[in-house]
């Protein structure tokens, strides 16, 4: 029910993304200097409305006014970024998505990530990792709800288990820095030469966990909605994402919303 409902949620908010995508539409900057289009609010909004019937709070990275003292009591709640990528989206590269997941007592439990340009859904829990393409797997929401209990209607995800060869390291364009850098040459050192590749938006995690891609370090900021949707496609399909440096998981709603250095893996 939950993942029914998520996907729902997703879809049609892609939906409403993409409405806007095919027009002029303004950009402003939030306080960080982030920017915000009309589009991230169109698809908080329907996402927040269509979560709400469901017994879980939601943050979602567009909330005002939900405060740690409010939020550290919640054993259960839904992790929302309405539009991952919104830098993606403004370069009208296509490579942004809307990200949805549940979150059990800091760990996400159920994920989904809907690319509006691909019409492409990662989805993952207990039940596994899959993808879908509309055209391929399913014609409309509908259709792919009425398949969930089909164990060979979608794609099942699993992450590539040995190193490729070469192996294949995504890089984040943006935030490619010297540390990186550093981490991905004692890879190197390990299994010879690296071959990099680079997505937008959550896309990177999902790269793991379909399993065209082996390792994606991190080290740079994210936020814990950038992140939690994604995680759990990878957990799902068998992968790992642990902090930088430790073989500690992620976890989820801390004080401080930011999330530290870490490392996606599917070997």
């Amino acid at each position: 029910m939950m993942m029914n409902t998520a996907i729902r949620a997703a879809i049609e908010a892609g939906e409403a993304i993409l409405d806007i995508y095919a027009q002029d539409f303004e950009v402003e900057f939030k306080a960080d200097e982030s920017p915000l289009t009309s589009a991230d609010k169109a698809a908080h909004n329907l996402i927040v409305h269509a979560l709400e019937s469901t017994p879980y709070p939601v943050l979602s990275e567009e909330s005002e006014g939900v405060t740690y003292e409010e939020r550290k009591s919640w054993k259960s709640y839904w992790l929302v970024d309405p539009l991952d990528g919104t830098k993606e989206f403004i370069k009208k590269n296509g490579e942004f998505t809307v990200n949805i997941a549940l979150i059990e007592n800091g760990v996400p439990v159920l994920g989904v990530v809907y690319v509006p340009v691909d019409r492409t859904l990662y989805f993952g829990d207990q039940n596994g990792a899959f993808k879908a393409v509309q055209g391929k797997h399913f014609q409309s929401i509908n259709d792919l709800l009425g398949k969930l209990s089909e164990v060979d209607a979608f794609q099942r995800l699993k992450v590539s288990g040995t190193p490729g060869q070469p192996l294949r390291v995504v890089a984040s364009k943006s935030h490619c820095n010297e540390e990186t850098l550093t981490f991905i040459s004692e890879l190197e050192k390990i299994y010879g030469k690296a071959e990099l590749v680079s997505r937008g938006s959550s896309l990177k995690l999902c790269m793991i966990a379909e399993g065209s891609a082996d390792i994606y370090p991190r080290i740079a900021p994210t936020m814990e909605w950038d992140t939690a949707a994604a995680h759990a496609v990878v957990v799902a399909a068998g992968g790992t994402v642990v902090i930088y440096g430790t073989t500690d998981a992620l976890v989820y709603n801390k004080e401080n919303l930011l999330n530290p250095s870490f490392v996606v893996s599917g070997i």
